[in-house]
């Protein structure tokens, strides 16, 4: 009784509450399309679930017939044969057992993947607001908690379902079989277990709940203090001491609740076994008494006794049946929340395939506003939900424009002009909301997005590498590409001297976000990388900010080597870059207020000045000075 004890500990400890959720409309004939790729191995699986909880009842029975045709009459052979039949359906039951197991998990694994692989590739096309919304850890979780959820539906709640009823129906009726009267006052006895039992699942329920909000909020401050930047944080600002104290104050609290979980279900384990004890006593007593007065034989008894040990479980499993198949389709449902949010950016039914070469770019009366929230993402991913659901205000008004082929265009303005949103839309990580945005002439919503992807190369103030090796991370612009080609944009980054003076060279691994190495070198690594992709437009969003002057001369001379023979368009925070550009464009509330190159728009007088005057004149006096 022990094993089936504690299934029931855990059957019953589950959230009834989700019994009484309201699924959207068509959610359980979305499940089984799921399951129409393995249909005929769900046949085979439930076939051989029914034939083994057949088998439930099969060895009581022999038991019975061995004491009443073979011990009693003294019949050996009897006794020989039908242990030999118990051995044979042992055995059988064996095989059948991992059998099942194997279609259960190619079922089950099988349906794992399709989900994880649906679900993966549908949010990396995302927009980026929707990853700026959604909290990290819950969008994990969809990926693995709900997904594994889902899964069961198929394996273990389908079997379990079947296999109970099967199993309950053969054990009744054998049990009536052999004694109505007993059948009937064990079947009597079962409130007895049913009704304190649902009053320890709801405790257990509860408490179950607690502790994993609290293991939640232990593993959310252990991600935040473990990784590079939020240990930084920590040895910076942090008090060790009231770190600690914080630490140990949640873990005492998980403790606590672990001690009340751990009781209740002693609690339900010991009550359980009281009455599994009093049905075995009522079923030998009354039983007994009937096999004296020879109205009951005592194989029959024995195998009585034995049907009943298998009985409260399969009832007590039927009873909660409905809390575990809806907490499988509420699995479901969280992942089909996900998959039914629409990427903003699609892909057009005939995409034209750009040329790659530079290009010429244009925004003809382009203007845009932010989707709102309930566009980009869900609440139910958001760590604190602002309430604040609408679209954002317009941040860009009738901007026009064009760069010609290899010209560099620079941006500049005030913080929140709208220089990042007008990158945002060349590399289409949106669409305008009004006009178009072309490149080789063709509108960015016609072409291929991987093409644009290929042609559109990207370095932002801060560039980030993965925690692998610097092989891998210049791979992942070019994965075909040779040690010599890598060898080649390092050098020509000028960061060559750097990494073949690391002792692992380029398998060496840069950390997380690229915290081994310095600023400059991960800016440099993140243009060589640019470099081997080879895009015929690169796109700077104040690739040099917050640097020093000796990183910012590395990587400045990295830059000239990338923007060489190729159109770019940049934004400028420091005045090498903007003296050069072939035309600079002024940004003020979403709009280009003024446009020309340096010393026309100093000579006009207008915000360039302003700002030229106020955030470039140290800058070009230390130029004019030879100081860099």
């Amino acid at each position: 009784m022990q094993g089936s004890g504690w299934g029931m500990v855990r059957a019953l400890s589950r959230d009834s509450s989700v019994a009484q959720r309201k699924l959207a409309p068509g959610t359980a004939r979305r499940v089984m399309s799921y399951a129409r790729p393995y249909k005929s191995q769900i046949g085979v699986f439930l076939a051989l679930v029914i034939l083994d909880s057949a088998l439930v009842v099969a060895v009581p029975l022999l038991l019975g017939e061995i004491v009443d045709k073979g011990v009693i009459p003294k019949h050996s052979d009897v006794v020989v044969r039908l242990a030999l039949v118990i051995a044979a359906l042992a055995v059988l039951d064996g095989v059948l057992t991992l059998v099942q197991r194997w279609y259960s998990s190619r079922i089950g694994e099988g349906l794992i993947f399709d989900l994880r692989t649906q679900v993966f590739n549908h949010v990396l096309r995302q927009p980026i607001a929707f990853f700026t919304r959604a909290q990290t850890g819950a969008l994990v979780s969809r990926l693995n908690n709900d997904v594994i959820g889902a899964q069961q539906a198929f394996t273990s709640t389908l079997s379990g379902v079947v296999s109970n009823v099967v199993s309950l129906v053969f054990i009744v009726t054998a049990m009536a079989t052999k004694s109505w009267p007993l059948t009937l006052a064990a079947l009597a006895l079962l409130p007895f277990f049913l009704v304190p039992a649902r009053v320890m699942g709801r405790r257990l329920a509860g408490l179950s709940h607690e502790a994993m909000g609290l293991n939640a909020e232990l593993g959310t401050r252990m991600t935040e203090r473990f990784n590079v930047a939020g240990a930084l944080l920590v040895k910076l600002f942090g008090q060790p001491r009231i770190e600690d104290e914080q630490y140990a104050e949640r873990a005492g609290r998980v403790r606590d609740v672990g001690v009340k979980i751990a009781l209740s279900r002693t609690v339900f384990f010991v009550a359980l076994s009281l009455v599994a004890s009093l049905a075995t006593a009522l079923v030998y007593g009354v039983g007994g008494v009937m096999a004296v007065n020879d109205t009951l034989t005592v194989g029959a008894l024995l195998a009585l006794a034995a049907l009943l040990g298998r009985l409260y479980g399969p009832l007590t499993a039927l009873s909660n049946v409905r809390v575990d198949v809806m907490t499988a389709l509420v699995s479901f449902e969280r992942v089909f929340e996900v998959l039914d949010l629409e990427p903003l950016v699609q892909e057009a039914a005939k995409p034209v395939v750009l040329q790659q070469r530079p290009v010429s770019v244009e925004f003809d009366g382009v203007g845009f506003r932010y989707p709102s929230a309930d566009d980009v993402s869900l609440a139910s991913l958001e760590t604190v939900d602002s309430g604040d659901r609408r679209a954002g205000e317009s941040v860009l008004h009738d901007v026009t424009f064009s760069v010609p082929p290899g010209q560099l265009v620079a941006l500049v303005g005030p913080s929140g002009a709208g220089k990042t949103t007008i990158t945002s839309l060349v590399a289409r990580l949106y669409d305008p909301t009004v006009g178009q945005v072309r490149l080789g002439g063709v509108d960015l919503r016609e072409a291929s997005l991987a093409s644009v992807h290929d042609i559109v190369g990207v370095v932002t103030q801060d560039a980030h590498l993965f925690h692998d090796t610097i092989r891998a991370n210049l791979a992942y612009a070019k994965p075909e590409a040779t040690q010599e080609e890598m060898v080649s944009v390092l050098e020509a980054a000028q960061v060559w001297d750097l990494v073949s003076g690391l002792p692992e060279g380029l398998d060496t691994v840069v950390g997380d976000r690229g915290h081994r190495l310095s600023g400059g070198e991960k800016q440099r690594l993140a243009i060589a990388r640019l470099l081997l992709k080879g895009p015929g437009l690169v796109v700077l969003d104040e690739a040099t900010a917050h640097l020093d002057s000796e990183s910012e001369l590395a990587v400045q001379r990295a830059l000239d080597t990338a923007l060489s023979g190729r159109t770019a368009l940049v934004i400028a925070h420091r005045l090498s870059t903007v003296r050069g550009a072939d035309q600079i464009l002024v940004m003020a509330a979403g709009r280009i207020v003024e446009r020309g190159k340096h010393h026309e728009l100093l000579a006009q007088g207008g915000l360039y000045a302003d700002l030229y005057n106020t955030q470039f004149a140290s800058d070009a006096q230390r130029d004019e000075a030879g100081v860099i």
